[in-house]
Formats: structure tokens, sequence, C-alpha cells
């Protein structure tokens, strides 16, 4: 009941201010890419992939050199973008299937906090906001919000859902390609290839006509694992020239420090492909020009194949490779052309964003952790925000429980275990390779306090000791694979 008379209240809001003038309202497309590492298209200086597409829309729009997520997990970024509220506020600090502390089998000093399996349908997402003023709203694939169907975007504000169910990616080899078992997607002829025909659907839709503006979410189940990509592509990287395999440890896990593997690759340019058909579709159909195109990964890139460099670490780690994202903005005529922002923004600051660039009343007692960067959009040198937070209270990937601070050029990683800090000093090392705790504790007092007050405004769930942690064995979360080292000093 809460929840309709909210939406009521947001469409009268929107009838008073804008529902006239609502041609002259900017479409919204957002293209959300799982698992897509910062170092992984071309803009951001890959040289192994080839993402002409992605590069392509950097060279029409806006590039983010700092875009982030607020988390180094897909669940939770995905909760961030759809309610603008923090992972911590809303307890959805893991991915959606991850074990549970009762069902924890780990030999580790904590255990994993809990975490809430769904976002609560008491969150007003950006797309009920935008529904309730007057948009079209459609879904195009990954939505991994909640595994009961009552949670699934049907009924978080999107009209229309295509491929977009509990699944958080495509469960086995066969289900990149038709036929793909997804009950929110028919099956289309053998062999389909899943990046095509989600672009085939959404072009589908910016073809008709429109008599509102929209807001089309376009979320590729590329590039996460399995790792399985078209024949054709495959071999094309296999048969191109690529550096040998090297690897450095970290927290006993064994990270890529080479971009070489033709499967990823083969599935990052397929991936590319259906995005320059989708914009190829946007600009035939005359759409382009009044739509705000939205490009994001949910976290950093898998680093058992590929290579985040120059960043440190990946996916499921809080330093830089696993939260600084591939992040671009275009809007024809609004958004200077090739031209780069260097400050700080992210996930959660969409939905305050694109509610700003559509007229529509700001709505803060919901998006209540983002800050709007329209201005950034505009030219602007601030977003006005003092800090940006992570929380990642998990052991996951050979990672531990932690928080994180970003103030300014300085981030402070602070481990659960034994309240062990980090501190390190972007500017001057975006590797993360120089821990200067020792060296500033003042800043790490002042980064640290600040850390513990936003942890407890929020709420944020915590790991609780392990009972049945044995110190005589390995903590196991921590065994990876092994392969042929190199030391961190030699890649710095």
């Amino acid at each position: 009941m809460r929840k309709s008379f909210q939406l009521i209240l947001l469409a009268v809001i929107a009838g008073i201010t804008s529902l006239a003038a609502a041609d002259e309202r900017p479409n919204f497309l957002f293209i959300l890419v799982d698992d897509l590492g910062w170092a992984d298209i071309g803009a951001n200086g890959s040289t192994f992939y080839e993402t002409p597409n992605i590069d392509g829309l950097a060279t029409r729009g806006m590039r983010f050199t700092d875009g982030y997520v607020a988390s180094p997990m897909c669940s939770p970024t995905r909760a961030s973008i759809m309610s603008g509220k923090h992972p911590a506020r809303l307890h959805m600090t893991n991915w959606i299937g991850a074990p549970q502390p009762e069902s924890y089998k780990w030999n580790t000093i904590l255990r994993s906090a809990p975490y809430s399996e769904a976002m609560p349908l008491k969150e007003v997402t950006v797309a009920e906001t935008l529904q309730g003023a007057g948009y079209e709203t459609v879904i195009f694939g990954k939505w991994h919000l909640g595994k009961d169907e009552k949670y699934w975007p049907e009924n978080q504000g999107f009209e229309t859902n295509i491929g977009a169910c509990a699944w958080g990616a495509p469960i086995g080899g066969d289900m990149y390609f038709s036929p793909y078992g997804n009950p929110r997607l028919e099956d289309g002829p053998d062999g389909e290839h899943l990046p095509d025909r989600l672009a085939k659907e959404t072009i589908k839709f910016l073809e008709k006509d429109h008599d509102r503006p929209f807001f089309a979410y376009l979320s590729f189940y590329s590039v996460h694992s399995p790792w399985i990509a078209r024949p054709d592509l495959k071999e094309k990287y296999e048969k191109k020239d690529k550096p040998a395999d090297e690897w450095r440890e970290e927290r006993f896990i064994d990270f890529k420090t080479k971009q070489n593997d033709p499967v990823f690759a083969a599935m990052i340019e397929s991936m590319d492909l259906a995005v320059g058909d989708v914009l190829e579709a946007l600009k035939s159909t005359g759409l382009d020009k009044n739509t705000v195109v939205f490009f994001l990964s949910d976290n950093g890139g898998p680093s058992e194949v590929t290579s985040n460099a120059p960043l440190r670490a990946g996916k499921c780690f809080l330093y830089e490779g696993g939260i600084r994202v591939p992040l671009i903005v275009s809007w024809p005529d609004q958004i200077e052309a090739g031209s780069v922002s260097e400050v700080p923004v992210t996930s959660t600051d969409f939905y305050p964003t694109i509610l700003e660039l559509a007229g529509i009343p700001l709505v803060p007692e919901q998006h209540l952790d983002g800050t709007s960067f329209a201005e950034l959009l505009n030219g602007g040198i601030s977003s006005g925000r003092e800090a940006l937070y992570w929380h990642y209270p998990h052991y996951e990937g050979g990672w531990e429980p932690s928080s994180a601070i970003r103030s300014g050029d300085w981030k402070l990683i602070e481990f659960y275990e034994e309240s062990r800090i980090e501190l390190y000093y972007l500017k001057n090392d975006v590797g993360e390779h120089r821990n200067i705790a020792d060296k500033v504790p003042g800043r790490v007092k002042s980064l640290r306090q600040k850390l513990h007050k936003w942890r407890d405004e929020v709420g944020a769930n915590r790991p609780s000791p392990n009972p049945n942690f044995d110190p005589f064995k390995s903590q196991n979360y921590r065994i990876g694979y092994k392969s042929s080292f190199v030391d961190v000093n030699e890649t710095q």
C-alpha cells in the first residue's frame, strides 16, 4: 500500500511539472555489462581486446576515469543502481546465491555476514519513479535481485521484461546459445547467440512508435562465466599476437597481469558488436539526438581470465580492480564529445542523475546515498561529495571481510580480521602497491573515524567470529589455483 501511494504521488508531481511536454524529455538507454573490467576496453587502454563501438561511444560523450560501483560483486551493485541506496544500507552485500552464515563451511577466522537475498519490494526503484512520471520502462537481460518471481523486474517498475529472471548468469555452457531455457526469453533458432538476441530485442523496441519517453535497461549476461564464445571470434583471437601468461599472487590467489585469453576476448567483442548494433539502431531511428546513453560494468573483471592492470586485483576485491569500472555517458549536443571527467562517481548516483536530466523532482528519501552528477555532464568540476564508501563483509574469491573509504585521493581499507588497515594515495599509486598507513597516522585516524561513522549510520551488516575456526589448519578461502608468479615489485 505504501509503495502504491508513493507511485501515485510521483505521478501527480510529474503531471504538474512536465507530462504535457513529454516529447521534449530525454529517453534513457542504460547499458550494463557483467564482469567487464576497467581496462577491458580500448578507451581505457586495452591493446588486446577490440571494443570499437564502446570506444566510439566514449569519443561521442564523456568518459569517467574514476567511475565506481558500490560493490565488487554483481547483485549489490545492481541494487544500488535501482534503489539509489548503498548495498550496506539494504544489507544486500553479496551475490544472491552465496552461502549464508548458517551454511558456512570454510575454515576462516570469521563467518561472512548474513545478507538479504532480494531487493525489498518497498524500495521505489528508478524504474518505478520514471514510470510514475510517464516514462515507458523496459528491461532486456540480467536482473539478479531476487530468486522468487515476486522480486522480478515486472514487480519493480518495468512494464516489459525480456530475458530478466532469477539467474545471475547463464547456467551451463549452452545457455549463451539458444535454447536458453530462460522463462522470460523465448528460445531462438538453435545456436542463436544471447548477446545478439538481446540486441535484436532492444532494436525491435527502439524501432517501434513511441508516444512517451522511455527508460530502456539493456543488461547483458556477458561477459560473466561460463566463459564460452562464438567459435569464429575465438579463432580470431587464438591467431592474434598475444603476451605470454604472467601471474601475481594476491592474498594467496593467482591474478593475471596480462590480457591474453582468446575466449574472454571473443566474449568482449561479441558484446561490443551487440552494443554497436543497438547504437546504430538508435541513430537510424533518429532517437539518438534525445537519448542519454549510460554504459557501465557491474564490478571489476575476473582476474583468472583478464588483467585489470594498472589497477590492482579484480572482482570480489576492494582494491581498485574490483570496484573501478568503465563508465561512459553520451548525449549528442548536450555532453561535450570526447570529454573526460576525473571526478569520482559511483553507482548510487545514477538514480538522482537520471531524474535531474529528465526534469523530475528528486526523491532524496529514496536515492538516499546517491549524488547527481548532471552538473559534471555539463562541464562541472565537482560532484559535491566528500567521500565514497564500500562494505563487503564476506569471504569471496580470496578476499576477506572489509570496508573502505575514498576521500579525495586517499583510500583506506579496514579488514575485520584483527582490524588491519591499509592506506593508499591513489594520485601517485593507482595500483595500490605502497601501503603507507604507518607513515600518516593522523590521516588513518580521520578516515577510519569517518568510515566507522558511516557504517553505523547505514546499519551495515557485520561478520561474526567463526566458532569452528581451527587455527592449525589453513584458511581455505585463500586457496587458489597455482600458476607461474610474478613478484608485485616487478610489475610496478
